[in-house]
């Protein structure tokens, strides 16, 4: 069987652990001390990698800083806020509603963007995307007083702003980097990731690294696999032709991550997670009804 045949299934069940991940890593590190020790791996990785397949450096400085903004945007700003979020009590389930966001950002954003006026279904869709996201949310918040309700709502807010990251990177990344090696500009990008979350385990919570024999297995799939695999992946559909097809994939990532939750964390799959999921995804489907100039592939941050 051709890889090009079974691709897309291997790309979603990878992807989709990026918020499986994270809860078996809690306990064990901090979340920014554990995306820096994975940053910092995954450059040197695709640095090997990029050096062994004799891909090509750039030279233009200008283009290593892109990579580098990118990837502090993409995977820092992004995968930071997210991992935060997860290790600070945000269930993977939700977190993995919350990342529809993105598509339903961008969006958003479109009209002053790229000067694109929205239509009917479109706006339908962004409305029910966030609707959607605010129904899977009701269990966090049914019966909860006052004080409860703000120390839940603070890691789902970080959750949801990170989604910035991902939205801004992607349309960074779009204008200002084109052409090259996304192996070599892999390397700048996890570099560039590096250097914020790095930053961040100085004004966090108290950096955490316990060398467990759980916690280099997590480090392990989260740089291999996700990493560096569900990229590559990515990559290999985007340059097949498949680019319509890879970014369709992103309506199979919410229901996904919840199925995963409830099979390997035990998370509940109620109703209202459900019906939040079902919701996001037309929501997603309605609002990504645009011209092929704004659509996109999913972005490449796991």
């Amino acid at each position: 069987m051709k890889l090009e045949r079974f691709a897309p299934v291997l790309f979603v069940l990878l992807w989709s652990s990026g918020w499986i991940s994270p809860v078996y890593g809690i306990g064990h590190a901090s979340a920014e001390v554990f995306l820096s020790v994975r940053f910092a791996l995954a450059a040197v990785a695709f640095a090997i990698f990029s050096v062994a397949s004799g891909a090509r450096w750039p030279k233009d400085p200008k283009f290593i800083a892109h990579g580098f903004v990118s990837g502090l945007l993409l995977h820092g700003a992004y995968l930071g806020g997210v991992w935060w979020a997860i290790f600070n009590g945000v269930p993977a389930s939700v977190s993995g509603v919350i990342a529809a966001l993105q598509p339903l950002m961008t969006g958003a954003l479109a009209p002053w963007l790229v000067g694109e006026k929205l239509s009917g279904t479109q706006l339908m869709g962004l409305v029910l995307g966030f609707l959607g996201i605010l129904t899977a949310l009701v269990p966090s918040f049914e019966g909860v007083d006052a004080a409860v309700f703000a120390e839940r709502a603070f890691p789902i807010a970080v959750n949801i702003v990170a989604m910035s990251g991902a939205v801004l990177g992607t349309l960074y990344q779009k204008r200002f980097i084109h052409g090259g090696d996304m192996r070599t500009t892999a390397v700048y990008q996890y570099i560039g990731a590096f250097s914020v979350v790095f930053a961040l385990t100085f004004v966090t919570e108290e950096p955490k690294f316990d060398f467990s024999l759980q916690l280099m297995l997590v480090m392990a799939w989260s740089v291999f696999a996700l990493s560096m695999g569900a990229v590559a992946l990515l990559l290999y559909m985007i340059r097949r032709g498949q680019v319509s097809r890879a970014a369709s994939l992103i309506y199979l990532m919410p229901p996904t991550v919840a199925i995963e939750s409830y099979i390997f964390l035990g998370e509940p799959l109620g109703f209202w997670m459900i019906a939040g999921t079902v919701i996001v995804v037309a929501g997603v489907w309605l609002a990504g009804r645009k011209p092929k100039t704004l659509q996109a592939a999913p972005s490449t941050a796991s």
